[in-house]
């Protein structure tokens, strides 16, 4: 089975028990699936009474070199003080193999998604995003995919070139949008002169836990080498004076801890383009997955199409405004 047809199908919870068997883990409760298309991910209670979260990960998508970079990453941030959920570790190795299946174990953290409207949390966020910065910044990522043209946005359009997914009628003027928001996006990055470091890579509001007001990252399965703006852009939603408080509350907390290049700002617009279109991508790679035909029926129909032209050519527009900025202190 190849990476683009390959589906769970054999990945059964009796297979899930035995894996976790096979590394001394019994589960005394059931597996309780969570919301996860890319991974198989669930959540259970051991004989122990702790209660842990399994990921199995998509075979074919990531390396062995790649997966234990992102262990040794999030591990490190662990180990350094940072709030992260990093892996748990059994005769010092956190990355097991049963059937064909990479996977790994977790803590359960009792912790709820961060809220987008409480404007306080921005700023422990913006400290907890500075203390990962200031450490992932001592070293670099050796086999993981960088966040830049060419995985982000070259490989994406050209797999969208051949997929049949596409409404005959709208293939021309998609394209079109699409060619020209590579060109606007290769021109903003070769630009900018930002510094790279290792990210968390997918840093939303769901991958942010907060407990009693302290926030923890969750799922580095998409951690690279990248700009820090990108671990920040997604947390800001609102209008433009909405964003910008945000930013500012997150960007005086990063800066207990690490220094913020502002320079970094203008890359918010090229980053959320390259974001919309890469989902997109995604999204048709893995529709051979019968999981995704189901979530995401509105895919393969027209309106959806239409919609996104629309989005990318309002996105055309953005990155050529002027950048979001910092509000003034207060």
């Amino acid at each position: 089975m190849t990476a683009t047809n390959f589906n769970y199908s054999s990945l059964t919870p009796e297979i899930q028990l035995d894996a976790l068997a096979s590394i001394g883990i019994y589960p005394e409760s059931g597996l309780i699936a969570l919301n996860s298309y890319e991974n198989r991910v669930s959540l259970f209670t051991d004989e122990n009474k702790i209660r842990y979260v399994v990921k199995f990960y998509r075979p074919q998508r990531w390396r062995k070199a790649q997966l234990l970079e992102e262990h040794q990453f999030s591990l490190e941030l662990h180990k350094k003080g940072c709030p992260v959920a990093a892996p748990v570790e059994i005769n010092a190795r956190s990355l097991f193999q049963f059937n064909g299946y990479y996977f790994a174990l977790f803590p359960s953290l009792s912790a709820r998604s961060m809220q987008l409207d409480n404007i306080d949390q921005f700023y422990d966020i913006g400290i907890a995003l500075g203390k990962m910065h200031r450490i992932a910044a001592q070293k670099t990522f050796q086999h993981r995919e960088p966040l830049d043209i060419e995985t982000m946005l070259a490989r994406p359009i050209q797999a969208l070139q051949k997929s049949s997914l596409i409404p005959k009628s709208i293939h021309r003027p998609l394209f079109a949008a699409l060619q020209t928001t590579k060109q606007q996006v290769s021109e903003q990055l070769s630009h900018n002169k930002s510094s790279i470091i290792r990210i968390h890579g997918d840093c939303h509001a769901s991958n942010i836990l907060v407990n009693d007001g302290s926030p923890y990252f969750v799922d580095f399965d998409d951690c690279k080498m990248g700009p820090a703006i990108q671990d920040m852009w997604m947390l800001l939603n609102g209008n433009r004076q909405e964003k910008q408080l945000q930013l500012s509350m997150l960007v005086d907390g990063y800066e207990e801890e690490c220094e913020f290049d502002r320079q970094q700002l203008a890359l918010i617009e090229p980053l959320r383009s390259m974001r919309i279109i890469n989902y997109v991508n995604w999204i048709n790679k893995r529709w051979a997955d019968p999981t995704f035909p189901v979530n995401f029926p509105w895919f393969i129909t027209d309106q959806y199409w239409k919609e996104l032209l629309q989005s990318l050519q309002q996105q055309i527009m953005a990155n050529k405004e002027a950048a979001l900025s910092l509000q003034p202190a207060y």
